[in-house]
Formats: C-alpha cells, structure tokens, sequence
C-alpha cells in the first residue's frame, strides 16, 4: 500500500450503497437514482493537503482538507447535514471520522495496486466502493 491517492479514479464496484444511504435517512428516490451512477474521484493530492473531487451525472461533491486538522463539513447534495470532520492516517490508510447526528458514521481509503478502496460506516452499515486508476 502507499500514501499517494493522487490520480483519477473510476468507479468499478459500489456495495451495499442503498444500505448506507439508507442510514444517512436520505429519501427512496434519490437513492434509487444514486444507486445506478457510476462515479469519478479526483484526487490532488500534496503531502497531507488534499483536494478531492467526487463526481456523477447527477452530484458533484468536493472536499478540501489537511490530515489531523479538524474541520466542520457540510455534506451538500449528499445528506444535507452539518458535521465535524477529523481525517488522520492509520499506516496507509486515511481515517476519516463525522460526529453529528448519526452515530458511527465515517469512512477509510486506501490505495492497493491500482485500485483506491474506500469504505463508508454509517451505523451498522457499511458500503465498499472501489475505484480503478484511469
């Protein structure tokens, strides 16, 4: 594994996504619709400064952040809602936790190979995405 996630990211694999959705209360509609976007990650990364951008036909999401710098997120066009972020290292693995309104809720990426994994927690759920470098 390594630290580098930089780079353009496909989507290749979306497990259990209507589950995790469905923890975050975000509505059946917008799910069934959710579920079939095959999204785009765009990774710039510089040390512990990463710029990151998620995109679909349907949402686009950013995220800007620095590892171990606490920060309040906004998740706009995902489930609306206000959260504090903390994103810090495990080895190679980026360890993201939210604290508001749902409990355990968070995700970890990592990078294997040519795949960038990543894991999204929102109460007993859990949703795996895998994406392929492009």
């Amino acid at each position: 594994m390594t630290r580098d996630q930089n780079g353009t990211w496909e989507m290749e694999k979306n497990e259990n996504f209507d589950g995790y959705m469905k923890a975050l209360g975000i509505d059946f509609a917008t799910r069934k619709i959710a579920v079939c976007l095959h999204q785009t990650k765009i990774i710039d990364q510089d040390g512990d400064n990463f710029k990151t951008k998620t995109n679909s036909t349907f949402r686009n999401y950013n995220l800007d952040f620095t590892v171990g710098v606490e920060f309040d997120e906004y998740t706009k066009g995902l489930d609306d809602r206000h959260v504090k972020s903390l994103i810090t290292w495990e080895g190679d693995v980026l360890v993201c936790v939210q604290k508001g309104e749902k409990e355990n809720r968070g995700w970890r990426q990592w990078v294997e190979g040519d795949k960038l994994h990543l894991k999204l927690t929102c109460g007993d759920q859990v949703c795996l995405q895998v994406f392929k470098k492009k």
